[in-house]
């Protein structure tokens, strides 16, 4: 079974997603510029979001991402009331975790780097573990540092460390739907249940700039104290992402409950979640004005960012939303027709819009509802 999102959305002047110059990210799609917002942005905001947050934080089904493996180890090592000697001879190595991989002809490369990440307490990359993992892995690597001994832990290779330790599947929602990979024998990988896309605006882009100043206030000088500029542009975007069911339940080591809540979880994070960049300076949190989720029991997903490969304009009293959303019914309907796609499709909106073979639903919450009906008990 597939669960698929669509959703347009128009923001105010922001600057959402920046490159390493500070300008929005943006992308060439038929032939033409067009905004872009990262798929890796959109995953983050969708995490960090409130309706992740407020569902599974206090279940422990969420996970983190960081390098700071050492003093998330150290805070369960303490609850395991390991004495200061036993604590301080195991977190020695945990920096190590990650290096496994690492080959010969990179380590004098690296060796520099390296040594700068271990002052640091810190891995060598970033670990994407589950909350619910940290306890395990902190009473394995106690186990092995107690089998071994404190001459014989020193000695030992991380390899053969972490090949000990084993792996196992992590029930975090946020690792079940965007996967995680790790070059460590200690963390099982975990091919991600969800596929998201770079969010490409409908529109063709149009970038502008922001000159702004700054007065100091105290000086009592006229004129600027500060000068500077900022790239911003507003766009209406299409969003796409798709969750696979049965690797989603796999995942999740069977548990279809937990599946569902994701599932229901992800359509209003998809839909309310928002990128942070710069909004400090735009305060660009504008939801979506249609979200539309099909269920179909074949696994062929289908994007429709090809309903914009000619950019929308406005036109008329229609704005480049109103057009946009027509020109995703024309085109869901050829694609369902050409290819014969068979599935169910509901949506909700913020005007009387109508698409082809889809249930309107008066709210995001009916539309959840919708859903939850059509997943698997």
């Amino acid at each position: 079974m597939l669960i698929q999102i669509h959703i347009l959305q128009n923001y105010a002047p922001a600057n959402l997603n920046r490159d390493d110059t500070g300008s929005p990210k943006d992308a060439y799609f038929g032939g033409y510029r067009r905004g872009r917002i990262s798929s890796q942005c959109l995953k983050r905001s969708i995490r960090k979001s409130v309706a992740f947050v407020d569902a599974f934080k206090n279940s422990g089904l969420l996970g983190v991402k960081t390098k700071g493996l050492p003093d998330l180890i150290g805070e369960q090592l303490d609850e395991l009331k390991v004495d200061d000697d036993t604590k301080k001879a195991i977190l020695a190595r945990v920096p190590e975790i990650g290096k496994e991989s690492k080959k010969k002809g990179e380590e004098a490369e690296a060796a520099e780097k390296e040594a700068e990440v271990e002052e640091k307490s810190a891995t060598r990359q970033l670990i994407f573990i589950g909350t619910n993992e940290l306890r395990p892995l902190a009473e394995k690597l106690l186990a092995e540092f107690l089998r071994l001994g404190p001459t014989d832990w020193k000695k030992a290779k991380i390899g053969d460390i972490t090949k000990a330790l084993g792996s196992s599947l992590p029930r975090s929602v946020d690792i079940a739907l965007f996967g995680r990979m790790t070059t460590s024998a200690a963390f099982e990988d975990v091919q991600a249940a969800a596929q998201v896309a770079h969010a490409i605006s409908t529109n063709a882009l149009t970038q502008e700039f922001d000159y702004y100043t700054a007065v100091d206030d105290i000086s009592g000088e006229s004129g600027a104290g500060m000068i500077g500029d900022i790239e911003f542009n507003s766009s209406t975007y299409y969003k796409y992402l798709n969750v696979y069911w049965e690797e989603l339940v796999k995942n999740l080591g069977g548990d279809v409950e937990v599946a569902r809540q994701a599932v229901l979880a992800l359509v209003e994070a998809a839909a309310t979640a928002q990128p942070t960049g710069k909004q400090n300076s735009f305060a660009a949190f504008n939801l979506p004005d249609l979200v539309l989720v099909e269920v179909t029991q074949k696994n062929l997903p289908v994007s429709y960012a090809n309903a914009f490969i000619k950019p929308v304009r406005a036109s008329g009293d229609q704005s480049v939303l109103d057009v946009s959303v027509e020109k995703l019914g024309d085109y869901l309907q050829q694609v369902t027709t050409t290819f014969n796609l068979i599935g169910k499709r509901a949506f909700a909106a913020t005007q009387p819009y109508s698409l082809p073979d889809a249930e309107a639903k008066p709210s995001l919450g009916d539309l959840k509802k919708w859903v939850d009906a059509n997943l698997p008990r």
